[in-house]
């Protein structure tokens, strides 16, 4: 088998697709990437049995078919030191003997059978396909995946819920502490289905989602999706179980409303948060008309802080706490020049959300209070 493949071309997919591989693999020949050739074609695969990820290119001549699987780290780092060249390919079909040619020199190493490669599940034929745009899915994911969980007890919090209507999708994560759901109305899906995608595929579909332009066509069942990409196919093992009733936790008529700059909110809070303690971090929010007083206390080091904000509030006079680091987190995850906080009281989560959602785009972000008593 031999073929003759572009060094940038190579690098830059088996690049993308090494994202997968584990730093300790239950199984050796995950260490690998798996090399397909048919005809001109050549598809690469990277797996963690519970993701997989494969890619193919052109390449530029080709003897022989066949498949074959090296290990990823070998292949790599030489590749990313190689200036863009053709590469050749010689592998033995009989002891997997592989010589790598470039313009100043050669590689040689031992590739390994890929018939040990291990498999992706088939997809149930009940399987539920949808097709809707790129940017929209990176969107959905981009908003949410900040805030999943880390809770072995509770692993359907690990991940993202995406909550599918006839005539929207909602991507929904919670780690207890602050919920997020982005409700798209652009995407009219047609069905009623649900599914958990896991943290890892949503980190790579993140990745690799703003270089598309098209559709992605999304399949899954029960237990697996697949997400194709233009250059790129993604199936994953899905999170199994039931997603709690996120609807039942955010709160309604909440009567006092802040309307503030995010930068300047995030600014302040970044300020005074240096002086919180350091085990809660709380930061304390004294709200009346017209005003917002921010403010930090560590008692152990008898410091504190407090900044006083000018702010559109109306409303009740209004003293709820919460933790610094997740409202600073949940205001940088907000693409809005200013944000609405709405409260009810002190004890019930605080809503934040853009001044203006983006057309057919609904975004809320929920965040849990801290009690008064704890400052």
């Amino acid at each position: 088998m031999k073929f003759i493949v572009s060094s940038t071309l190579l690098l830059s997919h088996l690049q993308t697709i090494s994202r997968v591989i584990n730093s300790k693999n239950s199984m050796a020949i995950l260490d690998n990437f798996l090399f397909r050739l048919e005809g001109t074609r050549l598809s690469m695969t990277a797996s963690d049995q519970e993701t997989t990820m494969t890619t193919a290119i052109d390449v530029m001549e080709a003897h022989g078919e066949g498949v074959f699987a090296v290990n990823a780290k070998i292949l790599l780092e030489p590749l990313k030191e190689l200036p863009d060249q053709p590469l050749t390919f010689e592998i033995d079909d009989n002891n997997l003997e592989i010589f790598l040619h470039f313009q100043n020199g050669r590689y040689n190493f031992i590739g390994v059978n890929g018939d040990e490669y291990p498999t992706k599940m088939p997809m149930d034929p009940s399987a539920v396909n949808l097709s809707f745009d790129a940017q929209q899915l990176l969107n959905g994911i981009g908003c949410t995946l900040f805030a999943t969980a880390e809770d072995e007890l509770r692993p359907v919090m690990n991940g993202i819920y995406l909550d599918i209507f006839e005539d929207s999708i909602s991507f929904v994560a919670s780690d207890t502490h602050k919920l997020v759901r982005f409700k798209n109305q652009a995407v009219a899906p047609g069905v009623r289905a649900s599914f958990i995608l896991p943290k890892k595929p949503a980190n790579l579909l993140k990745s690799i989602l703003p270089k598309e332009n098209g559709n992605v066509e999304l399949s899954f069942d029960s237990k697996n999706a697949c997400f194709k990409l233009s250059d790129f196919v993604l199936n994953c093992r899905l999170i199994e179980g039931h997603y709690p009733n996120y609807n039942s936790v955010i709160p309604t008529n909440n009567t006092n409303r802040l309307i503030i700059d995010r930068a300047l909110f995030v600014n302040v809070l970044r300020r005074v948060s240096v002086f919180a303690d350091a085990a809660l971090g709380l930061a304390k929010l004294q709200l009346k008309n017209g005003e917002l007083l921010v403010s930090t206390e560590n008692k152990d080091y008898s410091i504190s802080a407090e900044e006083k904000v000018a702010c559109n509030y109306t409303g009740d006079d209004l003293t709820i706490g919460f933790k610094a680091s997740f409202l600073i987190e949940i205001l940088n995850n907000i693409q809005s020049t200013e944000v609405v906080v709405e409260l009810s009281d002190p004890t019930r989560a605080g809503i934040i959300v853009p001044l203006e959602n983006k057309e057919n785009e609904d975004l809320l972000m929920l965040l849990m209070p801290m009690m008064l008593s704890d400052f």
